[in-house]
């Protein structure tokens, strides 16, 4: 029977690499069709979109999508051999949260083409997946072992699950506005007659619309966000008898809630439109990524489930 549980967790580590490997070629074909707009080239195909309107679309496009879908097959694998190689969800440290947080980003962006096409994100969601999962298979890989006792509870499941989700849609609104300070930034310069400048941009929605998909990314994120605040107040509670304890983890998870608060408010009732509100949601978002790194790594407290 170990024997069996073995084989299934290198088989997880065969998945893992192959996705990762998939990855960093769709990678290259979203990079090939941004290379594309910026010249007057490419393998551009005409679609019909659902609204009867004419759009084109690269032939690198399509293919660089396509694979996206089989890595996340070959990821989603990769994340459920090493869930049932330990009998239980993969949650307990920072390398089965990193594969179910980055599973979470690639479904959530795939799923979206069902409502928006964000599609001219993938060389950054593929970039930045490949690149969590390289740091965390080298930096934070550990054998199975055991839940501690503190996490032996179903309520790890409800407060993981939301969490991953939260930094599914928070990874794309990231991404949205890092694309809309380069869409305003070419805007402005094609309004003081200078060309050629990030033209592989043209292509793209403008940077009201970037601006309008990265808010609503955010407050369905901050829906998850805050639900994750929730279940680990009352798992808190089951576990020491408290809500709130002041424990790093808790500060940090509170710090992102306020920044992604204030940004969505700001944003709809003081005005904060533009650049403001890009940096506003790359900084909390940063945050995000602090939480995780930082914190996890160097800070202790009753949080510090990382494994390492």
């Amino acid at each position: 029977m170990l024997q069996s549980l073995e084989h299934l967790e290198q088989y997880s580590t065969i998945a893992l690499y192959s996705a990762m490997a998939v990855y960093a070629i769709a990678f290259v074909f979203f990079v090939v069709d941004l290379a594309n707009r910026s010249g007057d080239g490419g393998s551009a195909l005409p679609e019909t979109d659902a609204k009867g309107r004419v759009v084109v679309r690269s032939r690198s496009l399509r293919i660089g999508f396509a694979l996206t879908v089989l890595g996340f097959a070959l990821h989603l694998a990769a994340t459920l051999l090493r869930g049932i190689a330990a009998g239980r969800v993969p949650f307990s440290n920072m390398y089965e949260f990193s594969l179910t947080a980055t599973t979470a980003i690639i479904a959530i962006f795939i799923l979206t083409q069902f409502f928006v096409d964000v599609r001219f994100l993938g060389a950054l969601v593929t970039g930045m997946t490949v690149l969590f999962l390289g740091v965390t298979k080298v930096n934070f890989y550990r054998e199975i072992v055991p839940l501690p006792p503190a996490l032996d509870t179903y309520w790890l499941v409800i407060h993981i699950l939301v969490a991953v989700l939260a930094v599914g849609f928070l990874t794309l609104s990231f991404g949205l506005s890092v694309l809309q300070l380069m869409q305003t930034r070419r805007e402005n310069a094609i309004k003081a007659g200078e060309t050629g400048v990030l033209r592989f941009l043209s292509g793209f929605p403008n940077a009201i619309r970037l601006e309008d998909l990265a808010y609503r990314m955010a407050i369905i994120g901050f829906v998850f966000w805050t639900f994750t605040l929730i279940a680990g107040s009352i798992w808190a509670e089951r576990a020491w008898s408290r809500y709130w304890g002041w424990d790093t983890k808790e500060v940090w998870t509170l710090v992102i809630w306020v920044l992604y608060a204030g940004f969505i408010h700001a944003r709809a009732t003081r005005g904060w439109r533009g650049t403001r509100s890009a940096w506003l949601s790359i900084v909390a978002y940063g945050a995000v990524i602090f939480n995780f790194t930082i914190v996890n790594v160097f800070f202790k407290g009753l949080h510090a489930y990382s494994g390492l």
